[in-house]
């Protein structure tokens, strides 16, 4: 007997199976089954390449990239050692050598 997920809306766990999908009868809210096991997938970020990444890793830039509010570029091929994971559009804080304390998107590093 398989356990059925916490409703997303909600967090009610009483919810049901209803064919492809889940219900929840307490707020209604109904998602497909498909959209609950990808969504545990989700909260991992990945590298341009599709690498799980994780606090302490050390990444590599794939395109030069501008820094805002300043004249200087960091470099394809710049080495960016441990890196720690953060929430938000911008998912790497990181030091780099020369720059300073900046955060990266996760699109454009790849995993050293």
């Amino acid at each position: 007997m398989s356990v059925m997920p916490a409703c997303p809306e909600c967090a009610s766990t009483y919810t049901y199976d209803d064919g492809l999908q889940f219900v929840c009868p307490e707020c209604g809210h109904e998602w497909s089954q498909q959209a609950s096991d990808t969504a545990e997938d989700e909260s991992v970020i990945r590298d341009a390449h599709g690498t799980p990444l994780a606090d302490g890793d050390s990444v590599t830039v794939i395109k030069d990239l501008k820094v805002k509010g300043a004249s200087s570029v960091v470099k394809v091929g710049t080495k960016v050692k441990n890196i720690r994971l953060v929430e938000g559009d911008h998912d790497i804080d990181c030091k780099i050598d020369g720059i300073g304390a900046m955060k990266l998107k996760s699109q454009f590093v790849k995993k050293a």
